[in-house]
Protein backbone atom coordinates (compact mmCIF):
# COMPACT_ATOMS: atom_id res chain seq x y z
CA UNK A 1 0.00 0.00 0.00
CA UNK A 2 1.60 3.33 -1.05
CA UNK A 3 2.37 5.82 1.69
CA UNK A 4 1.89 9.57 1.30
CA UNK A 5 4.26 11.44 3.55
CA UNK A 6 5.84 14.87 4.02
CA UNK A 7 9.55 14.12 4.06
CA UNK A 8 12.17 16.60 5.35
CA UNK A 9 15.26 17.05 3.19
CA UNK A 10 18.30 15.92 5.17
CA UNK A 11 20.89 16.58 2.47
CA UNK A 12 20.70 18.38 -0.88
CA UNK A 13 23.60 18.01 -3.32
CA UNK A 14 24.41 19.05 -6.83
CA UNK A 15 26.27 16.07 -8.28
CA UNK A 16 27.15 17.71 -11.60
CA UNK A 17 25.97 20.39 -13.99
CA UNK A 18 22.99 18.19 -14.73
CA UNK A 19 22.32 15.87 -11.77
CA UNK A 20 20.97 16.53 -8.29
CA UNK A 21 20.64 14.35 -5.19
CA UNK A 22 18.19 14.67 -2.30
CA UNK A 23 18.34 12.57 0.87
CA UNK A 24 14.94 12.54 2.59
CA UNK A 25 13.87 11.42 6.03
CA UNK A 26 11.10 9.07 4.93
CA UNK A 27 10.56 6.63 7.81
CA UNK A 28 8.18 3.82 6.84
CA UNK A 29 8.28 4.84 3.17
CA UNK A 30 12.02 4.23 3.09
CA UNK A 31 11.64 0.96 4.98
CA UNK A 32 9.13 -0.31 2.43
CA UNK A 33 11.07 0.71 -0.71
CA UNK A 34 12.61 -2.02 -2.87
CA UNK A 35 15.25 -1.67 -5.60
CA UNK A 36 13.56 -0.71 -8.87
CA UNK A 37 10.56 1.03 -7.29
CA UNK A 38 9.90 4.75 -7.51
CA UNK A 39 8.27 7.61 -5.65
CA UNK A 40 5.88 10.23 -7.00
CA UNK A 41 7.00 13.69 -5.91
CA UNK A 42 4.81 16.77 -5.71
CA UNK A 43 6.76 19.61 -7.30
CA UNK A 44 5.21 22.84 -6.01
CA UNK A 45 1.66 23.98 -5.41
CA UNK A 46 0.93 25.06 -8.98
CA UNK A 47 1.70 21.72 -10.65
CA UNK A 48 -1.06 19.14 -10.57
CA UNK A 49 0.97 16.15 -11.76
CA UNK A 50 3.61 14.61 -9.55
CA UNK A 51 6.99 13.63 -11.01
CA UNK A 52 8.14 10.00 -10.83
CA UNK A 53 11.68 9.57 -9.51
CA UNK A 54 13.39 6.21 -9.01
CA UNK A 55 14.61 5.21 -5.58
CA UNK A 56 18.38 5.60 -5.76
CA UNK A 57 19.15 4.21 -2.33
CA UNK A 58 17.89 3.68 1.20
CA UNK A 59 20.09 4.69 4.13
CA UNK A 60 18.45 3.74 7.42
CA UNK A 61 15.23 5.75 7.64
CA UNK A 62 16.32 7.98 4.76
CA UNK A 63 15.50 7.60 1.08
CA UNK A 64 17.72 9.03 -1.64
CA UNK A 65 16.55 10.25 -5.03
CA UNK A 66 18.78 11.42 -7.88
CA UNK A 67 17.44 13.21 -10.95
CA UNK A 68 18.29 15.51 -13.84
CA UNK A 69 16.44 18.71 -14.69
CA UNK A 70 14.14 17.89 -17.60
CA UNK A 71 11.39 20.48 -17.16
CA UNK A 72 9.75 22.93 -14.77
CA UNK A 73 8.93 20.28 -12.16
CA UNK A 74 12.43 18.88 -11.83
CA UNK A 75 13.87 22.40 -11.99
CA UNK A 76 11.74 23.31 -8.98
CA UNK A 77 12.91 20.12 -7.28
CA UNK A 78 16.56 21.00 -7.94
CA UNK A 79 16.10 24.28 -6.04
CA UNK A 80 14.98 22.62 -2.78
CA UNK A 81 17.28 22.92 0.20
CA UNK A 82 17.99 21.11 3.46
CA UNK A 83 15.22 21.57 6.03
CA UNK A 84 12.44 21.92 3.45
CA UNK A 85 9.88 19.13 3.04
CA UNK A 86 8.68 17.24 0.00
CA UNK A 87 5.33 15.51 -0.46
CA UNK A 88 6.09 11.93 -1.54
CA UNK A 89 3.79 9.10 -2.56
CA UNK A 90 5.32 5.65 -2.64
CA UNK A 91 6.95 3.29 -2.94
CA UNK A 92 5.23 2.56 -6.25
CA UNK A 93 5.55 -0.12 -8.91
CA UNK A 94 7.26 -3.50 -8.95
CA UNK A 95 10.97 -3.72 -8.33
CA UNK A 96 13.80 -6.02 -9.38
CA UNK A 97 14.14 -9.67 -8.41
CA UNK A 98 17.68 -9.81 -7.02
CA UNK A 99 17.83 -13.59 -6.78
CA UNK A 100 21.08 -15.02 -8.09
CA UNK A 101 24.72 -15.57 -7.21
CA UNK A 102 26.07 -13.20 -9.88
CA UNK A 103 24.08 -10.31 -11.32
CA UNK A 104 24.96 -8.06 -14.25
CA UNK A 105 23.47 -4.59 -13.75
CA UNK A 106 23.22 -2.03 -16.56
CA UNK A 107 22.37 1.65 -16.14
CA UNK A 108 22.20 4.20 -18.93
CA UNK A 109 22.06 7.94 -18.19
CA UNK A 110 19.42 8.75 -15.60
CA UNK A 111 18.77 4.99 -15.50
CA UNK A 112 21.95 4.65 -13.43
CA UNK A 113 20.66 5.82 -9.99
CA UNK A 114 18.19 2.96 -9.35
CA UNK A 115 20.94 0.45 -10.08
CA UNK A 116 22.89 1.70 -7.05
CA UNK A 117 20.25 0.38 -4.63
CA UNK A 118 20.09 -2.88 -6.60
CA UNK A 119 23.88 -3.30 -6.44
CA UNK A 120 23.91 -2.73 -2.70
CA UNK A 121 21.05 -5.14 -2.04
CA UNK A 122 22.23 -7.94 -4.35
CA UNK A 123 22.47 -11.27 -2.55
CA UNK A 124 25.51 -12.33 -4.54
CA UNK A 125 28.09 -10.55 -6.70
CA UNK A 126 27.00 -7.44 -8.59
CA UNK A 127 28.82 -6.38 -11.74
CA UNK A 128 27.73 -2.89 -12.82
CA UNK A 129 28.01 -1.39 -16.31
CA UNK A 130 27.14 2.29 -16.67
CA UNK A 131 26.79 4.35 -19.83
CA UNK A 132 26.66 8.15 -20.12
CA UNK A 133 26.64 10.74 -22.89
CA UNK A 134 29.97 12.17 -21.70
CA UNK A 135 32.05 12.66 -18.56
CA UNK A 136 29.98 15.69 -17.54
CA UNK A 137 26.83 13.53 -17.34
CA UNK A 138 28.44 10.76 -15.29
CA UNK A 139 27.13 10.38 -11.74
CA UNK A 140 27.47 8.37 -8.55
CA UNK A 141 30.69 6.60 -9.54
CA UNK A 142 32.23 6.62 -6.03
CA UNK A 143 28.96 5.22 -4.66
CA UNK A 144 28.96 2.42 -7.23
CA UNK A 145 32.61 1.62 -6.49
CA UNK A 146 31.63 0.98 -2.87
CA UNK A 147 28.45 -0.96 -3.62
CA UNK A 148 29.48 -3.16 -6.57
CA UNK A 149 31.96 -5.99 -6.93
CA UNK A 150 32.92 -4.75 -10.40
CA UNK A 151 32.30 -1.44 -12.20
CA UNK A 152 32.75 -0.49 -15.86
CA UNK A 153 31.91 2.87 -17.41
CA UNK A 154 31.32 3.90 -21.02
CA UNK A 155 30.68 7.28 -22.61
CA UNK A 156 29.46 8.05 -26.11
CA UNK A 157 32.38 10.42 -26.77
CA UNK A 158 35.09 8.51 -24.90
CA UNK A 159 35.68 11.31 -22.38
CA UNK A 160 35.37 8.78 -19.52
CA UNK A 161 35.87 5.04 -19.54
CA UNK A 162 35.42 3.14 -22.79
CA UNK A 163 34.20 4.93 -25.91
CA UNK A 164 30.85 3.82 -27.31
CA UNK A 165 27.57 2.41 -26.06
CA UNK A 166 27.64 0.52 -22.78
CA UNK A 167 26.05 -2.46 -24.51
CA UNK A 168 29.45 -3.14 -26.11
CA UNK A 169 31.03 -3.69 -22.69
CA UNK A 170 28.03 -5.78 -21.65
CA UNK A 171 28.50 -7.97 -24.72
CA UNK A 172 32.19 -8.41 -23.90
CA UNK A 173 31.41 -9.35 -20.29
CA UNK A 174 28.85 -11.93 -21.34
CA UNK A 175 31.40 -13.50 -23.66
CA UNK A 176 34.43 -13.42 -21.37
CA UNK A 177 33.49 -13.03 -17.69
CA UNK A 178 31.63 -16.28 -17.16
CA UNK A 179 27.99 -17.05 -16.47
CA UNK A 180 25.60 -14.54 -14.91
CA UNK A 181 22.44 -15.48 -13.03
CA UNK A 182 20.46 -12.57 -14.47
CA UNK A 183 20.72 -9.18 -16.13
CA UNK A 184 18.98 -6.11 -14.71
CA UNK A 185 18.82 -2.93 -16.74
CA UNK A 186 17.42 0.60 -16.60
CA UNK A 187 17.82 3.33 -19.18
CA UNK A 188 16.58 4.54 -22.56
CA UNK A 189 14.59 2.11 -24.68
CA UNK A 190 17.33 1.53 -27.33
CA UNK A 191 19.72 0.44 -24.58
CA UNK A 192 17.15 -1.85 -22.98
CA UNK A 193 16.37 -3.39 -26.35
CA UNK A 194 20.08 -4.04 -27.02
CA UNK A 195 20.58 -5.58 -23.57
CA UNK A 196 17.47 -7.73 -23.95
CA UNK A 197 18.81 -9.00 -27.27
CA UNK A 198 22.17 -9.90 -25.70
CA UNK A 199 20.45 -11.67 -22.84
CA UNK A 200 18.46 -13.73 -25.32
CA UNK A 201 21.59 -14.71 -27.24
CA UNK A 202 23.24 -15.96 -24.05
CA UNK A 203 20.12 -17.52 -22.56
CA UNK A 204 20.17 -15.35 -19.44
CA UNK A 205 17.02 -14.04 -17.71
CA UNK A 206 16.70 -10.29 -18.13
CA UNK A 207 14.67 -7.68 -16.26
CA UNK A 208 14.22 -4.18 -17.67
CA UNK A 209 12.96 -1.04 -15.96
CA UNK A 210 10.98 0.90 -18.54
CA UNK A 211 11.19 4.68 -18.72
CA UNK A 212 7.82 6.18 -19.68
CA UNK A 213 6.03 9.44 -19.00
CA UNK A 214 3.56 9.05 -16.14
CA UNK A 215 0.46 10.85 -15.02
CA UNK A 216 -1.19 9.37 -11.96
CA UNK A 217 1.50 6.84 -10.98
CA UNK A 218 -1.04 4.27 -9.76
CA UNK A 219 -2.51 2.84 -12.98
CA UNK A 220 -5.62 5.01 -13.24
CA UNK A 221 -4.64 6.78 -16.48
CA UNK A 222 -3.13 5.52 -19.75
CA UNK A 223 -0.14 7.86 -20.06
CA UNK A 224 2.50 5.20 -19.35
CA UNK A 225 1.03 2.33 -21.37
CA UNK A 226 3.60 -0.15 -22.71
CA UNK A 227 2.77 -2.76 -25.36
CA UNK A 228 3.72 -6.28 -24.39
CA UNK A 229 4.59 -9.31 -26.53
CA UNK A 230 1.06 -10.74 -26.17
CA UNK A 231 -0.41 -7.67 -27.87
CA UNK A 232 -1.79 -6.21 -24.66
CA UNK A 233 -0.89 -2.95 -22.95
CA UNK A 234 0.42 -2.74 -19.40
CA UNK A 235 0.82 0.28 -17.15
CA UNK A 236 4.49 0.93 -16.47
CA UNK A 237 3.62 2.56 -13.14
CA UNK A 238 1.47 -0.34 -11.91
CA UNK A 239 2.62 -3.51 -13.70
CA UNK A 240 6.22 -2.24 -13.96
CA UNK A 241 8.37 -0.32 -14.09
CA UNK A 242 10.32 -3.58 -14.05
CA UNK A 243 9.30 -6.17 -16.64
CA UNK A 244 10.75 -9.43 -17.84
CA UNK A 245 12.46 -8.48 -21.11
CA UNK A 246 10.54 -11.27 -22.88
CA UNK A 247 7.25 -9.53 -22.00
CA UNK A 248 8.06 -6.34 -23.93
CA UNK A 249 7.17 -5.80 -27.58
CA UNK A 250 10.40 -4.10 -28.61
CA UNK A 251 9.11 -3.36 -32.13
CA UNK A 252 6.01 -1.48 -30.93
CA UNK A 253 5.82 2.28 -31.36
CA UNK A 254 5.74 4.18 -28.09
CA UNK A 255 2.47 5.99 -27.38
Amino acid sequence: MPIQRLCPIVRAQRLSTFAFSLLLSAGPLAAAALPGQFVHVKCGEGRLLRRPVSVCNVEGECLRIVFEVRGEGTRWLSERREGETLDLLGPLGNGFDLTGDRLLLVGGGIGAPPMLYAAGMARGESHVFLGFRDAAHAMLLPDFERAADFLAVSTDDGSLGERGPVSVQVSHALAHKGKYSAILACGPRPLLRAVAHLAGLHGIPCQVSMEERMGCGVGACLVCACKTADGQYRHVCKHGPVFDALEVDWDAQQL
